[in-house]
């Protein structure tokens, strides 16, 4: 195997992948976002967009706390917090199994927060009129009474507020071992008169969080509202809502789920799959918030003494991928999958990522999975491997002959290019025969590091020594000689941030370049003399499972190419079988 070209290979590679996801942006929006910014969608005239958008009211009054006595305390298997039973929202939760850090005793994530919060993020439930009718709605201040003094997992819990001219308003909750809640909307009609009622959901955030994915991974507005994924900026919605409405984009379907995450979590609302509903995307102006929800396209008619109700859910926790497959699976959510961003290449990056897991659950440790994985592509592309040595072989043999030909007709290149291609043909050798067998392993390395990236499985996955957490930088510097000075180097800049598993990295590739002839070209001597540098300082902050990877995937590169050596100066060695011609009789 030819190193220079693996490495060639492998810059190239990543380079038109990294290109490809950064100047070719997946287009995961709905037409109607496509258009002029504020542009909507038609909607029925009973059921404005609005329904589930509507101005953010007292949003300045309220000082409630979570040790209110106003509040439902939340105690579930997987999850902590409260309800606000001022207004009904659900603004107070934690998860139990994750931490801020690394460090066992810093605080649990926080998915959802107050409206006076540092970093407000919950869920709004609500009901609004049809034009014409004077009905008295419950509002962020209406004060709701409980069935039960807690929350769990086993024993879900009804609220009740009545308006006091006959209609009375319920939510019914119930949460499972995990991070879902089922929410029955419910309207109880005492009022001698039809009522005709929208009911809505929404997710609202009340700051803009600082995007921490890049171009890698998508944070903001999400959802799949009529079997398409649509993924907004906050400042398109900043940019795209306008008064009264604040509404930035609607789209009316079936079913579906939208709602804002995180690279990690995610607060989404999920309507009734059978339901007809209209999806909003928009940006309150005045209270600086984000809002993302659905309401029903048509409105419930409540006959006198009659029930009306709506059974949706919200999911608010972390975005753990066999979760949202299953949940996808048991509750019908159309690609809930997708709040995981896989990217243009997901049908390479999820199987990549099962793979992984698949190893993980067998060894006990994403660490070993990461090792055992590498092993299993360099079995599968040994064939390649020897093939890509093979070619570069017969290429250096016949490289002294393209020399004498460059130097022959270097006053005129295309008879030169002619006879270097009819030389090809005779020696029955490509240029590109030694690289094309390695570029075809690059999908595989984009789809670990996009794994690596995205998927929560990886945050906080350890490996042995200093290493806690596969998915973030090396933590350890140069600069203070890996902590053995007390000096403290997180306020100078990243770029000169060189961790331990890094500078392995580089000796790795020295190591692969020291295993071949040197280059006799003076230009690729020097590049190939820069590249040990170049590519430590590339991966120095990168995340610490991928560094790890190419460190191991550079010491089988070695031992392989050693094996392939082997094997090919045996078969050179081995002596020609001559064939005599047979004697000829004396008859």
């Amino acid at each position: 195997m030819d190193i220079k070209r693996v490495i060639l290979a492998t810059i190239l590679s990543a380079l038109v992948l990294l290109g490809f996801d950064y100047f070719m942006p997946e287009n995961k929006t709905p037409a109607a976002i496509q258009g002029k910014p504020g542009a909507q969608q038609t909607v029925s005239s009973v059921t404005p967009p609005q329904a589930a958008l509507s101005p953010l009211a007292g949003s300045s009054a309220e000082s409630d706390d979570s040790s209110s006595p106003s509040r439902l305390p939340i105690d579930a298997v997987d999850v902590s917090g409260s309800v606000n039973l001022r207004g009904a929202r659900l603004d107070d939760l934690v998860l139990r199994d994750y931490h801020e850090t690394v460090k066992q005793d810093s605080p649990l994530v926080r998915v959802l927060e107050e409206r006076g919060g540092k970093e407000p993020n919950y869920i709004e439930f609500g009901w609004s009129g049809s034009p014409g009718q004077n009905i008295r709605l419950p509002d962020a201040h209406s004060l709701w009474k409980t069935s039960a003094p807690k929350l769990t997992s086993g024993t879900p819990v009804t609220l009740d507020w009545d308006n006091g001219a006959g209609l009375t308003f319920e939510l019914e909750l119930s949460v499972d071992r995990d991070y879902m809640f089922a929410v029955t909307q419910r309207v109880r009609n005492a009022t001698g008169r039809e009522v005709s009622l929208v009911p809505y959901s929404r997710v609202v955030r009340g700051y803009t969080p600082v995007e921490t994915g890049g171009m890698l991974v998508h944070e903001g507005p999400i959802s799949v509202i009529g079997g398409r994924l649509a993924e907004e900026s906050y400042k398109s919605l900043r940019e795209g809502s306008t008064a009264p409405n604040y509404v930035s984009w609607t789209k009316s379907a079936r079913g579906g789920w939208a709602g804002i995450t995180d690279k990690y979590w995610l607060a989404a609302v999920i309507p009734d799959q059978a339901a007809d509903v209209t999806g909003t995307y928009g940006f309150d102006t005045p209270d600086g918030a984000y809002q993302v929800g659905f309401a029903r396209e048509k409105p419930l008619l409540i006959a006198p003494d009659g029930t009306g109700e709506t059974v949706d859910h919200v999911f608010a926790g972390a975005k753990e991928v066999r979760l949202l497959e299953r949940y996808q699976h048991e509750l019908n959510i159309p690609d809930f999958w997708k709040a995981v961003d896989f990217g243009w290449f997901a049908f390479l990056t999820r199987p990549v990522f099962f793979v992984l897991d698949w190893l993980y659950q067998q060894l006990g440790s994403f660490a070993l999975a990461l090792l055992a994985f590498t092993l299993i592509v360099k079995a599968l592309f040994f064939p390649l491997a020897s093939k890509g040595f093979r070619a570069a072989a017969a290429m250096r043999e016949v490289a002294p002959k393209i020399q004498a030909i460059r130097e022959r007709y270097k006053d005129n290149p295309v008879e030169m290019n002619q006879k270097v291609m009819a030389l090809y043909r005779e020696e029955g050798v490509s240029p590109a025969s030694g690289c094309l067998p390695l570029l075809i392993q690059a999908p595989v390395f984009w789809c670990l590091y996009k794994d690596l990236y995205v998927t929560i499985e990886m945050r906080h996955a350890p490996f042995v020594g200093w290493i806690h957490d596969l998915s973030a930088p090396d933590p350890t510097n140069i600069l203070n000689l890996f902590g053995l000075i007390p000096f403290d180097p997180t306020h100078i800049s990243t770029v000169l941030w060189l961790g331990a598993w890094p500078i392995i990295y580089g000796l790795t590739i020295w190591l692969m370049q020291r295993s071949n002839p040197a280059a006799t070209d003076p230009v690729q001597k020097q590049v190939f003399m820069m590249m040990p540098v170049i590519f430590t300082m590339f991966m120095a902050r990168q995340p610490v499972g991928l560094v790890i990877y190419y460190c191991w995937n550079n010491l089988l590169t070695i031992g392989q190419q050693a094996l392939i050596k082997r094997a090919h100066a045996n078969g050179k060695k081995k002596p020609k079988t001559t064939i005599l011609p047979p004697l000829k009789g004396k008859g």
